[in-house]
């Protein structure tokens, strides 16, 4: 018998929708530190731009409350739709609906605020009225506190959604490093939002490799002069 949980995510078979990364959101997050939340989201989104992952964002109530979308994540995605609605749940509005089933693609990779929320009401109401595969990318999501966002993700697990982080996903889509087309992208993500693993990378690259270092100003090394 076939499980669709058991194929992997492909840059083929996936798609992603980005909920409600909005400032007044992020403000009650207390689940993960939210600069860390914004690098990891922004992380994601440039990993699915690299992927040409058919992508979805959409907000709440933006003027009268929550504001715009991180600018950072937009900025990956010039020109793309905001799908702005009223109700918490994403799956409550038909552009949404539209959107997810314009792109033909049944696993769907999910970050938003806040996880106890927006992402468990879409994620179970996709699953049951639209029949998608929910991919919850806990890491760049967000709970009020840690509880609400760790029983949030345990009811959706145990519902059927996947639970994955961002890097996963980006390593997961690239699957194989002699994928030279995006190679230099996805190490390049990893350099700027994966912390000890990128500037590992960078390490490897300078030290190692003897490739020049990746900022985009000189400065000159003054050699030691022991004081007198």
């Amino acid at each position: 018998m076939s499980n669709p949980k058991l194929e992997v995510l492909t840059p083929q078979n996936s798609q992603i929708i980005f909920i409600d990364h909005q400032p007044q959101m992020a403000f009650g997050v207390q689940s993960i530190d939210r600069q860390v939340l914004k690098n990891n989201a922004v992380g994601l989104a440039k990993a699915a731009r690299t992927f040409n992952i058919p992508t979805t964002i959409t907000t709440v109530e933006t003027q009268g409350f929550s504001g715009y979308t991180y600018p950072e994540l937009l900025d990956v995605f010039p020109n793309q739709p905001i799908l702005e609605r009223t109700s918490m749940n994403s799956w409550d509005d038909q552009k949404v609906r539209d959107a997810l089933a314009a792109n033909g693609r049944k696993k769907v990779v999910v970050a938003g605020l806040w996880t106890e929320v927006c992402n468990t009401t879409f994620a179970l109401c996709a699953m049951l009225e639209g029949g998608y595969e929910i991919y919850m990318v806990a890491d760049a999501s967000g709970g009020t506190t840690r509880e609400a966002h760790d029983y949030a993700m345990q009811r959706m697990i145990q519902a059927g959604v996947v639970p994955v982080t961002w890097q996963q996903v980006l390593l997961e889509w690239q699957r194989d490093w002699a994928h030279k087309d995006t190679y230099d992208a996805v190490t390049g993500i990893a350099k700027e939002h994966s912390g000890a693993y990128g500037m590992g990378i960078d390490y490897a690259y300078t030290m190692v490799h003897k490739a020049p270092q990746r900022g985009t100003t000189s400065h000159e090394t003054l050699a030691p002069v022991p004081a007198r």
